[in-house]
């Protein structure tokens, strides 16, 4: 039951965020600073000329849980990274949230679990999220080498919390990364997010 409320709620927030401006596939990806877990500043421009995969993480959501705890994700990451791909996981929970973790403790939950991303980064204010229009964790986007959103949606296609379900799914991340990398247009380049909503900060 508690698990179909955040599926609910996250449902919800699809509504919601649907109406305010998003980025969208084939536009200019938005550009953003923010500090990764240990401080350090990070650009989205700086890595111009290279794919970057976006990854909108939250630990304390099953739906994540589910991508890291079977290693998944993990694996995911290993595999556009080897092949040059620039990966970002972006926190945009709020620090009223029981979700938040201190970006310590976010560090070393991903450490923990194999996380092999280029940069963890902390966006408690929800700017860059609320930018991308990024409703769910997760919520997956790919920006190509000259800075354009290329693919925005899930992770895979089976929209389940269940790890068994991984092996059945298709993982669009990896799918679409090969066809990118490849030279090819995405084939399947807007799909449906599927995961927690997003513990925005609310609005001033």
């Amino acid at each position: 039951m508690k698990l179909l409320r955040r599926t609910l709620i996250a449902t919800a927030a699809l509504v919601a965020l649907g109406a305010q401006a998003a980025a969208t596939v084939g536009q200019p990806a938005p550009d953003f600073t923010l500090k990764d877990t240990s401080g350090k500043t990070v650009r989205l421009s700086d890595f111009k000329g290279k794919h970057v995969v976006l990854e909108w993480t939250n630990p304390g959501c099953p739906f994540v849980k589910k991508h890291y705890d079977s290693g998944n994700m993990p694996t995911t990451q290993k595999h556009a990274t080897g092949q040059g791909v620039v990966w970002l996981s972006i926190n945009s929970t709020e620090k009223a949230s029981s979700d938040y973790l201190e970006p310590a403790k976010l560090a070393a939950w991903k450490a923990e679990r194999k996380s092999a991303p280029t940069a963890v980064l902390m966006d408690e204010e929800g700017t860059v999220g609320r930018s991308y229009g990024a409703r769910t964790t997760p919520h997956m986007y790919i920006v190509n080498p000259q800075g354009h959103l290329i693919y925005a949606g899930g992770i895979d296609s089976i929209p389940s919390a269940r790890p068994a379900d991984i092996e059945k799914a298709t993982n669009y991340v990896k799918v679409g990364l090969a066809e990118a990398l490849a030279g090819k247009a995405i084939s399947a380049a807007t799909t449906a997010p599927y995961g927690c909503s997003i513990k925005y900060k609310s609005p001033a």
